[in-house]
């Protein structure tokens, strides 16, 4: 039993070993780190906005950039740092997910463009995904609709080339570049991240007219559902390594 463990463990990529990019304290890998764990990688977690982000690269096997308040176009220099980074990852071919501002950041690096939305979408909803999704990130989701939870302002114009994997009524909302996916909503989203955004955010919430009471109804299963769509998009991702 043991020697099979390691077996697994030795597999999984060149490195076993996993960059995860914060841009702010309380935007975590959240179920995302149980399943990488669980699957014998090693993460490596910095917060951009305090530590340096590593300039050699080619021994993590994928990278994550998270979510964040900021905007890329605010011009912070670790921001600017975090798009060579995807930009880097993607010439080497290793595997890149961007959520939420880190979609943004992929999708701006690689010649789109970020914008203020129409309208911020925070909190529960839905997206569709697209033909093309169905066959990649989100291969084995049965749904066409899918919920998820939202917090953004931002939104983008794709990258040419860049493929359209899933939508809301008001924007796009995830995408394929190369090795990289960019997610716009939260599948990652534990209950305690919620909970801790509602505080960190609360001026944000005001601002947008947002009820409280609707982000935490029904949240231990809404947030189980959205365990269960994040375990198929991470295995699909995952499935990345080494290809």
């Amino acid at each position: 039993m043991f020697l099979n463990s390691i077996l697994i463990i030795i597999i999984l990529g060149k490195s076993n070993e996993i960059l995860a990019v914060q841009n702010i304290a309380c935007e975590t890998l959240g179920n995302l780190k149980e399943f990488l764990l669980s699957d014998g990688y090693s993460i490596s977690e910095i917060l951009a906005s305090k530590q340096k982000i590593p300039e050699t690269i080619d021994n993590f096997d994928a990278i994550f950039i998270l979510g964040g308040p900021m905007s890329v176009n605010d011009n912070l220099e670790y921001l600017i740092k975090e798009e060579q980074l995807i930009v880097n990852s993607i010439e080497l071919g290793i595997p890149v997910l961007g959520i939420c501002l880190g979609s943004q950041l992929l999708a701006n690096s690689c010649g789109g463009k970020v914008q203020k939305g129409s309208k911020k979408e925070i909190g529960w909803g839905f997206v569709d995904i697209t033909d093309y999704g169905k066959n990649s990130l989100f291969k084995n989701i049965v749904d066409k609709t899918i919920p998820v939870f939202q917090w953004h302002g931002d939104t983008f114009v794709l990258p040419e080339n860049a493929i359209v994997l899933s939508l809301s009524k008001l924007y796009i909302q995830a995408f394929e570049y190369k090795t990289a996916f960019g997610i716009q909503f939260h599948l990652e989203v534990t209950e305690k991240m919620i909970l801790d955004w509602i505080q960190e955010y609360q001026k944000e919430i005001q601002d947008a007219n947002v009820d409280k009471q609707e982000l935490v109804f029904e949240i231990e299963k809404k947030v189980k559902d959205l365990n269960r769509y994040s375990k198929i998009v991470y295995e699909n991702f995952i499935s990345l390594i080494g290809k």
